[in-house]
């Protein structure tokens, strides 16, 4: 359990103990610290000889015997009497910062967030070892934030400020997606379009990252007329282009945005499975046949129906149809579309 004493009531409980014989004892006597090293650094930051550089080298040496020592509610008080005593001190943001942590390692990560915000709002930036005291604020406020509009905020301030320090693909597509999550479809589609040119890697946990943003900005500038109003109406026009062996009426009625073609073993976000595709190829001369039902997997949201009798090495296919799913545009959000193909048997 977290400890939220305030320091004045343990060195007063300290103080009253017959084996404390002054304040700085609660800190000196943590358990699992050097207790002779604590008191010299203690007589030493209480000399007043020491400037303020100096005052901090024996501040954080302290602090890290006691953070060892993993007694963080300790680590707490210490700094947070630190920060009392001096409310100017140039250094404050550093042990802000660190008293964050400390409550982060008690489970305490609203408190922690707290903090964080308070160093951006109230504190100038500090730069320690090379790094930014507010770049580590925002990048753990953003990774603590459940609200998508604060991590908006801090996103949007993280890439203003440090542009050359984050990977700006990366902040700009989680930032379209947070946007997404809100709503905010304008915003939205200016953060996808901002990520596509910015992008250099894989977005940690968003392997599709860059298909996902085209297909997003397709679907909001590009006319939707492959859509059906029900699942019925779109199979009934499929069926009628392969009982001709239209290529083109089957090329007007699948989908332009995001189209596959693949087998059961190829992943979605293959660039291969991703299709310009040519139906003339594969219904020339030949007797194009349907199942009678859509297969038993099928659900309210997608739906597949086996095929036959298509040319080239594999005549198995599997049309795969689903609801679509945009928002943005509530004329086609929950509509259908024949979003791909599957080659071969069915995987059980």
């Amino acid at each position: 359990m977290i400890r939220f004493e305030t320091v004045a009531l343990a060195i007063l409980l300290c103080s009253s103990a017959a084996s404390c014989s002054s304040p700085r004892d609660y800190f000196i006597r943590t358990p699992g610290t050097d207790a002779r090293q604590l008191q010299d650094l203690f007589e030493l930051l209480d000399s007043g000889r020491l400037d303020a550089d100096e005052r901090y080298a024996v501040i954080q040496k302290i602090s890290s015997s006691i953070s060892d020592a993993e007694d963080y509610a300790r680590l707490v008080d210490f700094l947070s009497e630190v920060v009392a005593a001096d409310p100017e001190g140039p250094y404050n943001a550093r042990h802000l910062l660190t008293i964050a942590w400390a409550y982060s390692r008690q489970d305490a990560d609203e408190v922690a967030a707290l903090y964080y915000d308070r160093i951006l709002k109230n504190y100038s930036d500090l730069t320690v070892n090379g790094e930014s005291i507010h770049l580590a604020c925002l990048r753990r406020l953003i990774s603590l934030s459940h609200d998508p509009a604060k991590r908006i905020e801090f996103r949007r301030e993280l890439i203003t400020r440090f542009p050359d320090k984050v990977n700006m693909g990366n902040e700009l597509f989680l930032l379209g997606n947070d946007y997404e999550s809100m709503g905010d479809w304008d915003a939205t589609l200016d953060a996808y379009r901002r990520f596509l040119p910015a992008f250099v890697a894989e977005v940690p946990g968003h392997p599709d990252a860059i298909q996902y943003a085209q297909q997003f900005i397709d679907l909001a500038t590009i006319r939707k007329d492959w859509t059906y109003e029900t699942l019925d109406e779109l199979i009934r026009a499929v069926s009628s282009a392969m009982a001709a062996g239209n290529a083109r009426a089957l090329s007007r009625i699948r989908a332009k945005v995001g189209f596959f073609a693949m087998d059961w073993y190829q992943d979605k976000t293959d660039g291969n499975s991703q299709v310009i595709f040519d139906f003339g190829a594969f219904t020339s001369g030949t007797r194009l046949q349907r199942a009678e039902t859509l297969d038993p997997s099928s659900n309210s949201r997608e739906a597949f129906l086996r095929t036959w009798g298509w040319t080239e090495r594999i005549s198995v296919w599997y049309l795969y149809f689903r609801k679509v799913n945009f928002p943005a545009d509530p004329e086609v959000h929950g509509r259908w579309e024949w979003a791909g193909i599957y080659f071969g048997e069915k995987m059980q």
